[in-house]
């Protein structure tokens, strides 16, 4: 299963691709819509749709995770986050793609363990599940990997080693057996 996972917002969008690599995630691609300020939102919702066609069209994921809305101190921006995820969702759905929601809490309790972890603790953990080497240079985009990854956790798949608790009565040596592919020899 190939997992899109959006980070809506008016100014930057951030996107991630991971799929399912034998119970383990994979990260396939990630990624912003940049969006100037000074169009009208019109033209940024209409830029977000057109340019989130086009990466469904490339990486043809099976669906789309995404956050759900939340109230902050400013109604404008929440609006304007509203219709940022209204557009995304509408081009999952134009695409034939199921769509989930998670709130922000569950995003990162799914990846961090804590439902409180702050975005630079998400983007740690972020590249330690995916291997990944070097930070996103936008943080949009390890956020949108984290929505992925809390859709692809939901799904039943778990790391066998979780944020430094057990999962299984076996440990590291259970986890050594099915991951030869990580073994330097």
């Amino acid at each position: 299963m190939r997992i899109l996972g959006v980070d809506p917002g008016s100014l930057i969008t951030g996107y991630g691709i991971i799929e399912d690599k034998s119970n383990h995630p994979g990260m396939i691609g990630y990624g912003v819509v940049k969006l100037s300020y000074k169009d009208p939102l019109t033209v940024r919702l209409k830029k977000i749709y057109d340019d989130l066609m086009i990466i469904i069209g490339n990486y043809k994921p099976d669906c789309l995770s995404i956050e759900t809305a939340f109230y902050g101190k400013n109604i404008q921006s929440t609006l304007k986050l509203g219709q940022a995820r209204g557009v995304a969702i509408l081009a999952a759905l134009n695409s034939g793609m199921e769509v989930t929601e998670y709130s922000p809490r569950e995003v990162k309790k799914s990846v961090t363990g804590n439902g409180a972890s702050s975005k630079n603790n998400v983007l740690n953990y972020v590249k330690s599940i995916l291997v990944m080497n070097e930070n996103p240079a936008y943080i949009d985009s390890s956020d949108a990997l984290a929505v992925a990854l809390c859709h692809f956790f939901s799904q039943g798949n778990s790391l066998p080693v979780n944020r430094g608790k057990r999962k299984n009565k076996n440990g590291w040596a259970d986890y050594i057996m099915h991951h030869q592919n990580k073994i330097i020899k």
